[in-house]
């Protein structure tokens, strides 16, 4: 996928997600979403940060963090930057950031896919809504999270199983398959829970042996 296809899908998602945030109300705001301890609020503030990062905010988030985790630093700056936003300024951040082509320094231009299409799925799926993801998009998507597996906890899932999507032409990996759309083959890897109706196969039991629920 060329990088003007790329920008295309990122903004179509943000956009998509700005709809969908537009019409919501303070509670949904502050319903939790498939990311522990992170509200709506907090991942919407999340995702359109990506675009306001650069180098000189650096520094003070290195410093602010100093020994911590991956995991645990991503955590506490999306908590301080979702305690210092409101609900009308987030909004107005991806109606002024919607066609936005940067990202944060030292990441790749598809980290901010990822995050779209992820975090539109953390956001909608415990609300009871539906967010189809373009298998095309989702398969970029896969292949970079396959990549940052070990940053994302999931290193040894995507070590020990076949991910086969079955709506495009996508085929990853060694050991016993797991198969099913690509949108839920990039839930798994991420470290999220599939739709356990849409994927199958004998690696579903080596998910579970590598600490991967894909039942509920």
């Amino acid at each position: 996928m060329d990088k003007a296809e790329l920008w295309r899908h990122i903004h179509a998602e943000r956009a998509a997600l700005a709809e969908l945030l537009a019409g919501l109300d303070e509670d949904q705001w502050r319903h939790p979403t498939l990311c522990p301890g992170w509200t709506v609020h907090d991942v919407a503030a999340h995702v359109i940060s990506t675009p306001q990062i650069g180098w000189a905010a650096m520094p003070g988030m290195m410093a602010r963090n100093f020994g911590r985790g991956y995991n645990t630093m991503i955590f506490r700056e999306v908590k301080r930057l979702s305690a210092r936003e409101t609900r009308e300024s987030i909004l107005g951040d991806y109606e002024k950031y919607a066609t936005s082509t940067h990202h944060v320094p030292t990441t790749t231009s598809v980290e901010p896919l990822i995050d779209a299409l992820l975090h539109h799925q953390d956001i909608a799926r415990p609300l009871g809504r539906q967010r189809a993801i373009a298998p095309e998009a989702a398969a970029v998507a896969a292949d970079r999270v396959r990549r940052l597996a070990p940053l994302m906890g999931t290193g040894r899932l995507v070590r020990s199983v076949r991910l086969v999507a079955t709506d495009i032409d996508w085929d990853r990996g060694r050991g016993p398959a797991i198969t099913g759309p690509i949108q839920e083959l990039l839930m798994l890897i991420s470290g999220r829970t599939p739709d356990p109706s849409l994927v199958s196969g004998d690696g579903l039991a080596a998910a579970r042996r590598s600490g991967h629920d894909v039942t509920t």
